[in-house]
């Protein structure tokens, strides 16, 4: 009777936490829904100009083409061309952008993270470049790379780096790379923070080494906040625009997927601009479930485990809640018996209050 009771009452309140939500939901689908559908309909005419005969004007007009503003990407060489050049840029800057920073930010993090003086300082610094607008930042390292420009004196050689090559290329890399990874390093540093130190003072105690304690506590413990911070990222690099059109204008070797788009809007052709765009948002959709898949199901399985893991959970207790939250820890330490009974009674004291935290 008890269990009926509590579980009409929690079907009540998930009825009141939609209610609460759909406000949101209706938001969400005015934003983001309408657009979506419109760009659909859109892709499927193709906008033309014809005399009138009635009236000898010329007149624009949709006619409907069905999918021929999808195939055309691929039967059309000129349109193929530019497609694929704009996907391959796009994958690209998105891939090495991303990894870079990544490893940079978790760099900066880890720096930040120690007992410095002045660290309040040095997270205003650094949140500076992300602070600036996109445009400003692209426009200030137009003026960088000019080819009389700061970069090349300090690099000791005459480098056209605003024209079409590789370097226009890495000429975006190190401009994204520079206003980005600050926030990704921010983000990690934040997680960090949230680490309990009893974990790495249980890992000193048993000997494991720096190297040994960043693979085996901190990397796994600060993964939640870093796979959202990476994610993030990555939604925003697939969608780059205004970086490379400040700094390149529409150089093939610079543009993205969302210029092309945008170009193609700008000529009035709103089919083939609404068909790129959807080819981007499918090839985004297709990047993240990639991404949720390989980086996020382990993350996604400790917040729900299964109903076979809630049950030996149950049948364990207390222990079996600490043995799921310490693999890490156990992992990362020597198992030497010279620790002896006090330093193995550590981890497990602050393990599961740690691993609730990062959860």
């Amino acid at each position: 009777m008890s269990r009926q009771k509590i579980s009409t009452e929690s079907r009540k309140e998930e009825r009141f936490a939609y209610l609460l939500l759909l406000p949101t939901f209706i938001v969400l689908a005015l934003v983001v829904g309408f657009p979506l559908v419109l760009s659909l309909w859109q892709s499927f005419f193709k906008t033309g100009s014809g005399i009138n005969p009635e009236t000898g004007l010329v007149e624009k007009g949709d006619t409907f083409v069905g999918l021929q503003n999808y195939s055309a990407v691929f039967a059309n060489p000129d349109a193929s061309q530019q497609f694929w050049n704009a996907f391959g840029n796009t994958t690209l800057l998105t891939v090495v952008g991303v990894l870079v920073e990544t490893v940079l930010g978790v760099i900066m993090a880890l720096i930040m993270v120690r007992g410095m003086r002045g660290l309040g300082w040095v997270r205003a610094g650094i949140l500076v470049p992300w602070a600036i607008p996109t445009i400003v930042s692209a426009l200030m390292w137009k003026l960088i790379f000019n080819a009389d420009g700061v970069f090349n004196r300090l690099i000791g050689h005459q480098v056209l780096w605003t024209t079409e090559g590789w370097q226009a290329k890495a000429a975006i890399l190190i401009a994204d790379i520079w206003k980005t990874a600050p926030y990704i390093g921010l983000l990690t540093l934040a997680g960090l923070q949230t680490i309990d130190t009893q974990v790495y003072e249980a890992a000193k105690v048993d000997g494991a080494s720096p190297w040994k304690t960043f693979w085996r506590i901190t990397l796994p413990l600060v993964r939640p906040v870093l796979v959202v911070a990476v994610l993030f990222r990555t939604l925003d690099a697939m969608r780059m625009f205004d970086l490379p059109y400040g700094l390149l204008g529409m150089l093939d070797s610079g543009k993205t997927l969302s210029m092309l788009s945008w170009y193609e809007a700008g000529q009035s052709r709103y089919g083939e601009a609404a068909a790129y765009s959807l080819y981007l948002f499918a090839y985004i959709c297709l990047a993240v479930f990639v991404f949720v898949k390989v980086l996020g199901a382990d993350i996604m399985g400790d917040q729900n485990p299964d109903k076979k893991k809630r049950k030996k959970l149950r049948g364990s207790g207390g222990a079996g809640a600490a043995s799921s939250a310490g693999p890490a820890i156990v992992s990362a330490t020597s198992t030497g018996s010279a620790t002896g009974s006090t330093s193995g009674s550590t981890p497990s004291a602050g393990a599961p209050r740690h691993a609730g935290g990062a959860a």
